[in-house]
């Protein structure tokens, strides 16, 4: 499974970005693929993921209501829209895909595969 993320960039607060993370093969349909973040110091936390069937979607608090995940299934693509970011938004994100079960998805711990990364930027 090949992951690559990109997209990234800086934005102010407020604004809108979108992120994309290219797979290969089979990935959607075989493993459940999510987005996670991670700030300087801080540890790696759970974003948004879609179900391995991509009929369930997950999100967290923090980005609940400003996030969506999104997939295009044609061109094996997953991408993170996002709007209304602010500063604390800042991080790397990485696109990952496993198999949890379903009260793992949440955790970076359950997924087996990652791509680089791609540095998202919110000044204030």
């Amino acid at each position: 499974v090949q992951l690559q993320a990109s997209g990234g960039g800086l934005v102010q607060a407020g604004g809108s970005l979108r992120i994309s993370c290219a797979t290969s093969g089979r990935t959607f349909g075989t493993y459940a693929t999510g987005w996670f973040r991670q700030a300087p110091g801080k540890e790696r936390e759970f974003v948004a993921a879609f179900s391995r069937s991509g009929g369930s979607t997950y999100y967290a608090d923090s980005v609940k209501g400003r996030f969506t995940i999104s997939r295009d299934n044609a061109k094996i693509t997953m991408y993170l829209q996002m709007s209304s970011l602010k500063p604390e938004d800042t991080a790397v994100y990485y696109c990952a895909a496993g198999r949890p079960i379903t009260s793992e998805i949440r955790h970076a711990r359950s997924y087996d595969y990652w791509g680089q990364g791609t540095q998202v930027t919110v000044s204030s």
